[in-house]
């Protein structure tokens, strides 16, 4: 069994910081993407940012310059530090990652179970 728990969320003012993090644990033969998605009420879930195994990253539009997503391979962990904080911002952040859970078997989707990121204005 794969699993991925996030921790991190919070409430905060507008302006502030929280950094998530997300750690995958169990059957895990290899990590390739890992990410952050992000679900508000009433709207469909969108990346937020992707890190590959190389390192190589990828932001939504709407948080380039106040995001950084990083990764330890060693630990299976991704991390999201999230800097200048909107009201938009407000959503459940879901941690993503492509895993291959064993030697001969095929590579997948695996999410987390979400954390609740509010930002007060």
């Amino acid at each position: 069994q794969v699993q991925l728990v996030e921790s991190g969320g919070g409430l905060v003012q507008a302006g502030g910081s929280l950094r998530l993090s997300c750690a995958a644990s169990g059957s895990i033969f290899s990590i390739n993407a890992m990410g952050w998605y992000r679900q508000a009420p009433g709207k469909q879930r969108e990346l937020v940012a992707t890190i590959t195994s190389g390192r190589m990253t990828n932001y939504a539009d709407s948080v380039k310059g106040r995001f950084t997503i990083s990764r330890d391979n060693a630990k299976r962990t991704v991390y999201l530090q999230m800097n200048s904080l909107k009201p938009e911002d407000t959503a459940v952040y879901y941690c993503y990652a492509y895993i291959r859970p064993g030697w001969g078997k095929p590579w997948d989707d695996y999410w987390g179970q979400g954390t609740q990121v509010t930002v007060s204005s």
